[in-house]
Order: C-alpha cells, then structure tokens, then sequence
C-alpha cells in the first residue's frame, strides 16, 4: 500500500512539475530587413538555461513559472537583447535583433555560455561572419568563401590559387558542400581559382571537420553548410562591386512588405571582352580569331509569411565557365571549347506544430555538366570535316524533412530522413566525320542514395554536455544494396571556468566518388557513383581536444588532436585517363576497369586563436599533420604521402578598424611543400624502329635506330616541393554618402613577391667546359604562378 501510495505521489509531483513550466517561443529576426538570424543564444542570467536559434531563426525554451524573468538574446555582430516577461502560459516572443557599431568591443557581459566554444559539446567546427569573409585581402578583389576557409587549421590548400579543399587528408571529393540544402558537385570557377559562391548572396558559412552530427551524411572529410539570404522585407536594399576581372550586383526587397521578399544576386566576367581586341589585334591577314574565357553566376530567391505556423521558400543556383576558341579564314573554320557548370533548385516548407516542435521539408533538384566540344569544317571539300562532343553529367532528384524538438532546456533533439535519386552519365561522345558517324553513350547509372537520423544534444549534468546520434544510410545500384550504420558523438565535459574538455567519434560513408588524375581540380575529373564492383568509401575519426575561453579579451582558443582511417578511396590506375577514345565504334570502355580502391590514414594536431569581433578580429591557425594512402596497384602496394599532404601549415589572419572610414587587414600563409613524384634518373635508349619479329639476317645491316628518352622513377611522391609562404594585404575606404555607401579597396596579392612553385619540369641544358668539350645535364625547374598582384575595386550599398 505504501508502494503505490508513494508512485502515486511522484506521479502528482510529475504532473505538477509539467504544469508549472511553461514554453516561451518564435522568431528571431534582424531589424530593417527581417532576416532570420540562425545561432542566436537564448537564455536565462546566472543559470544553465540556455538554447539558441536554429538554421530558419526559430527558437523553444521550455522554463519554470514566473511573475518576472529575463530573458537574454545574444549574437556577434549584434546589439544584445533583454526582454522582462511574466511567464504564466505558453508565449510567442519574436525578436528583433539590430547589428553593432563596428568599432565598439563586444561588451564581456555580453559573451554569454552559448557564444563560448568551451560550452558546446561541438567540436571540429568553425563558423565564419560573412561580413568577416569580405574583409579578407583576396586574389585579384575577388572575395572567396573557399579560400577563406583555407586559412583555417585542418583544411589543406590544393595549389598557388586553387580553391580546392583537403580537409584533414581526405581528397577534394570528400567534402559535402550544400547551398540551401542542394548538393553542388563542382564549387570552381576559373579553373578552380575561384569559387562558385558570391559573397553577397550569403547569410551563413559553417565548416564542420569531425564530430559530425547525424544531420549529415554522404561525404568522409568535411561538410560546408551554407545558406543565401532571404531578401529584404522592408525595403528595397542593394549591393554590388566592380573589380579587374569581374562585377557582381544583388538586389533584395520586399514583394509584399512584411510578408514576401525577394533576392537576386549576378555575377560575371568580363575576361572575354577585354581580351577580344588583342586576339583579333595578332590575327594573321585573312583571318578571323575569337576567343576566351568567362564564368558566370546566379543566385535568387523568394519566400512568404502565411503566419507563425508556415513559411514557403524557393530558391536556386545557377553557374557556369566557358573557355573557347574560333577561328576562321576562307576556307576552313575551327572552334572548341570546354564549359561546365551546376544548377539547384531548392523548394523549402517550414512548419510549426507547436511551440516545441518545428519541421523543415525540402524538394530539391541538382545537376552538374561537363563538355569538351571540337568542330571543322573544310570549305572547299568535306573530307575532313569533323564534329566532337564529349559530355559527362549528374542529375539529382531528392527530398528530405527534418524535425526540431525542444522538450526542455536539457534536450534538443533531431530527427529526419532523405532519399536522393541519382542519374550518372558518366560519358557521351558524338564524333562525325567522312569516316566516322559514331553516337555513343554509356548506359545511365540510377542509383538511390537515402538516410534516416536522430540526434539529441543533451546536457547530463552541469559540468557535462554531449550530442549523441545516428545515422542509417542506405544506397542502392545494380540490384546491390549497402546499408552502413553511422554513429557519432561528442562531449565536452567543463573542467573550471571557460576551459571544456573535447572529445567526439564519427563514422562516415561516402556513395559517390571523384575520379582525377589531373591533382589540380579541373573539371575534366569525372563523378562516378558507387556499383556493384566499386564499394562506397568509409572513414572512421576520433579526435580529442580542449576549448578555452577568455571573455576579457574576448578571444577563444581550440585545440585538437585527431586520427581518421578511410577504406575504400579511389584513384585511377597508372596511365587512366577519364577520357578514354580507344575503341571507338568497338566495345564500351568501362570506368570500373580504370581504377583502383585502397586505404588511407590521417592523423595530427590543429591549434586555433580566433577573435570574431571588436576593433581588432583574426585568428592564428596552425596544423601538425601527417596523411598517408596505400593501393595495391599503385607505388607497388607500398604506402605513400598524397601530393597534398602537409607536415606544416600556418596562418595568420588579422583585421583592423582603423577608423569608422579606414579598415586594413593582412594574411600570412605557411606550408610544407607538396607531395611529388619526379624522374630520379633519365636514360638514352637507343630502339630498333624494324619489328624485331621481321628481322632477318639479310636485312640486319639496314637496321635503323632512334634515340629516345626513358625516365626511371623512385618511390611515389618521394619528392617534397619548395615550402609555400605569402603575405597579402588590403586596405578599405568607407564613406557614407547621402543615398548610399561606397567602398575602394586596394589590395596586394604576394606582397614580397614569393616564386612559389606551382609546377616543376625536368629539362636538358648544355653545358660548355673550359676545354671547349660540350655535355648535356638535366636540371629540374621550377614554374611559378603568380608575382606579386595588385588589385581594386569599387564597392557600393544602397
């Protein structure tokens, strides 16, 4: 009797305990453009009772009664919020959020548990300020997300310009880049000296290197999150900028004040059109030369309020590079070119079920295209006239929801699933000629790729935090399935005041793979799907480290050890190509027969100093890393160092307000030398040019012989490159006019004009002795990319 009279007590005590909390909810916004701000800390003064904003500006904390309470809203960059409430019953609070004065420091009482690293049981992961990115010195003006990020620790710059990523030894391919919940396969421009994304079209940049949550899946090595803006919903706002090789123009504003918005935001080359002069200028007489070079791209995006229960958004991505070359005369005309570009389309549903359950649903459609065209015509016969058109596409089909639940201020919990339809074609050739009439395209690879997850940030206790989740990825093609479980957690267990204890495991499976042989990220690298030959890649990461916060001096330090294994990756076999025309009109050459799976090991330290904001921003960033693959048909089965490991890596970011109308900034970047593999000895051979099967002795005397070099190779990338190190500078000159505001920015590119190598070649040299005797020595040269580079460009908000 005692029994059930005491459950029946704890079970009143329960109900009672419900009955005295409360939720208060809504949507956190900027003000003048009603922005949903993502990340925005939430919670009570001397308590643990916080939460923060998620990615659509919602936020839920459930919390005890009260006559009176403060609630707190806080975030980098804006001005903090406090709001007085008597919390009786369930409440709608949305808030508005104004931006800082730049130059004021962040107040310490504004640095709240949620904006310190030693709070969050994240780890691995570095969110970056748009309006931070903008301020960075960049190669010819051109403002790049991705090269931003390569001067974090733990991320791997390929080459001298390239905006290719390695992110803790994992290949370029590794690296789920997602814009409004849409994949992009290909995030180069230029070659890959610039990337896909304009800066202005962005709200939010998040790197996350290891630890990841549940949420994500598909890629081994990194995931970059990012979302476009909205659009303004009061008013009519603008920017743009024009540069030496490109200009950029966005425009927001409302479409229903209040409730609809749009953004539109175009960027373009003009390399073409200032080169076309001096092409047609060194055109020979009788002849007709065009050609060049330009990438464009585009951003929109619409959305509309039905309320505080829904919210629709559509938004899309549009790019695309062009290199060609024409020309034509009396009697023949020649033109190529070699183009690629990506489009997404992202359509997004935001629900609201109650004040603790939010839902996102995403339809979402991504393609990527890469094409080599070839064409000549002969206007006085046909005989040689020839047509070539070599195409490689993906085409994505995919649906996702994810739930956001708040049941109290210990959890925050996720759950979800997606299921993506992929089309690979990975080759078309049309070749026509007087010989040849040959249509060819490989069979279409369907595959599905799908995952269901659930994650749960918990706080166990006072002192200890931890995200915990899991992720089932399922992925089917040629009647072959293969479903991988993928747990993954982190912790931060709080060891004193502002000083946290980091650890977290992560396993991954990447379905889809990027076949190179080129090392530098050209388009020409060809995405090929997982098969029932080919296995999905796997990695499995621990890392470990602490998290220190010094609200004084408003800096937050990081430090991190980490070791990640990978089954399964990729790589052409010796002499594969992706382009392969033997056999044309004969048999279908086959991918798989091409390339070789093997393993790979990554392990190292990173530390990283950051100060987001104040006067005085910039992080120190610096890496200790070794990365090292094995494949049985390559270096004969021996490990080897990729070229893109690094033993060293520094970077010194720094950025100061000078003066409300003068801001400088400078990067300082350090590494190891690339990974080579060079000739370490070359040889004469003299070859017989009869077929040794024809030779008889009557004709041995007649026998004809040719010179020809032979390389002799050691070890795989046993060559390690010149160290690379450059300083850039940039200096901007703000000025706030009656209609708007204008921006110059002058900056320097390699200011000590470093020869960093970005490629070396083996060449033959003559030498003349004193005796007048002459002998040949091979010499290895090295090529450069870039001397020093200055650049400006003329910015304008309105």
């Amino acid at each position: 009797m005692s029994f059930k009279f005491t459950i029946l007590l704890l079970m009143v005590a329960a109900i009672a305990s419900a009955q005295n909390k409360f939720t208060v909810s809504g949507y956190i916004r900027e003000k003048g453009s009603q922005e949903q701000l993502i990340g925005v800390n939430v919670y009570l003064p001397n308590s643990s009772i916080a939460t923060a904003s998620n990615t659509y500006g919602f936020y839920s904390l459930t919390i005890s009664a009260s006559d009176s309470l403060t609630l707190i809203f806080s975030m980098v960059g804006y001005k903090r919020v406090e709001k007085q409430l008597s919390l009786l019953k369930n409440l709608e609070l949305n808030i508005e959020m104004e931006t800082a004065n730049q130059l004021q420091e962040v107040m310490v009482s504004a640095r709240r548990q949620q904006d310190k690293v030693s709070e969050t049981p994240q780890m691995s992961s570095i969110d970056l300020p748009v309006q931070q990115i903008k301020k960075i010195p960049a190669f010819l003006g051109e403002k790049d997300v991705l090269k931003v990020l390569q001067l974090m620790p733990g991320v791997q710059k390929g080459s001298e310009g390239q905006s290719g990523i390695y992110v803790r030894g994992g290949g370029a391919d590794q690296n789920l880049i997602i814009l409004d919940d849409a994949i992009v396969y290909n995030a180069n421009h230029l070659f890959g000296f610039f990337s896909t994304f304009n800066g202005d079209a962005l709200k939010s940049v998040e790197l996350t290197k290891g630890g990841f949550p549940a949420r994500y899946g598909g890629r081994l090595s990194s995931v970059i999150d990012l979302n476009m803006k909205e659009g303004n919903k009061e008013k009519l706002h603008g920017e743009g900028g024009i540069g030496l090789i490109s200009s950029r123009l966005t425009l927001e504003g409302p479409i229903r004040k209040g409730k609809s918005s749009f953004l539109i935001s175009g960027r373009r080359t003009y390399l073409d059109v200032v080169a076309r002069p001096f092409i047609k200028a060194q055109s020979d007489a009788g002849t007709q030369d065009d050609g060049g070079y330009y990438f464009y791209d585009l951003n929109a995006k619409l959305n509309y309020d039905f309320g505080r229960k829904d919210k629709v958004y559509a938004s899309a991505y549009f790019g695309r590079d062009k290199f060609y070359s024409k020309s034509k005369t009396d009697t023949e005309k020649n033109d190529s070119d070699l183009n690629w570009g990506n489009i997404t389309t992202t359509l997004r549903w935001n629900h609201l079920f109650n004040e603790k359950l939010f839902a996102n649903t995403s339809f979402i459609l991504s393609s990527y295209q890469f094409g080599i065209g070839s064409y000549y015509q002969d206007f006085q016969t046909s005989s040689d006239n020839y047509t070539l058109n070599y195409q490689s596409r993906i085409n994505d089909i995919g649906l996702k929801s994810d739930f956001d639940y708040f049941p109290n201020p210990k959890h925050s919990a996720r759950i979800g699933m997606a299921v993506t339809r992929h089309r690979f074609i990975p080759s078309a050739i049309v070749l026509k000629s007087s010989q040849t009439n040959l249509e060819r395209e490989a069979s279409p690879i369907d595959v599905m790729e799908s995952g269901i997850y659930g994650e749960d940030t918990w706080k166990a206790t006072d002192h200890l935090k931890m995200n915990i989740g899991l992720r089932l990825s399922y992925f089917i093609a040629q009647q072959k399935s293969y479903l991988r479980p993928e747990p993954r957690i982190s912790a931060a267990l709080k060891l004193a005041e502002n000083l946290s204890a980091k650890a977290s495991y992560a396993e991954m499976n990447q379905f889809v793979h990027l076949l190179s042989n080129t090392g530098i990220g050209l388009p020409t690298d060809l995405w090929v799907p997982t098969t029932r030959k080919v296995a999905p890649q796997n990695s499995r990461q621990v890392a470990a480290g602490i998290a220190k916060d010094f609200p004084k001096q408003n800096l937050a330090l990081t430090v991190e050890g980490y070791y990640k294994y990978m089954r399964n990756i990729l790589a052409y076999k010796e002499g594969s190509t992706f382009l392969n025309l033997d056999g044309l009109g004969a048999q279908e050459v086959n991918w798989e027969n091409n390339v070789t799976a093997g393993n790979g090991w990554s392990y190292g330290g990173e530390f990283l100093l950051q100060r987001k904001s104040g006067r005085m921003s910039g992080w120190i960033g610096y890496t200790l890393s070794w990365t090292l693959w094995q494949f049985p048909e390559l270096n004969a089965g021996k490990k080897f160092y990729p070229k893109y490991d690094r033993r060293h890596d520094l970077s010194l970011v720094g950025i100061y307000e000078l003066t409300p109308r003068i801001t400088i900034s400078g990067t300082w970047v350090y590494g190891t030398g690339n990974a080579l593999t060079l000739p370490v000895a070359t040889y004469s051979a003299y070859i017989d040019r009869f077929n040794s099967a024809r030779r008889t002795p009557a004709i041995v005397n007649r026998i004809q012989w040719s010179s020809q070099d032979a390389n002799e190779y050691g070890e795989k990338n046993s060559y390690r490159a010149e160290p690379y190190h450059r300083l850039d500078f940039g200096i901007q000159f703000h000025k706030k006019l009656k209609h708007h505001e204008r921006t110059w920015e002058f900056s320097l590119y390699n200011v000590y004009n470093r020869r960093n190598p970005f490629f070396y070649n083996i060449s033959t040299e003559t030498i003349t002795y004193s005796d007048n005797t002459v002998a040949e020595k091979n010499v290895l040269k090295k090529y450069s990319l870039f001397p020093i580079v200055p650049a400006f460009s003329y910015n304008f908000k309105f």
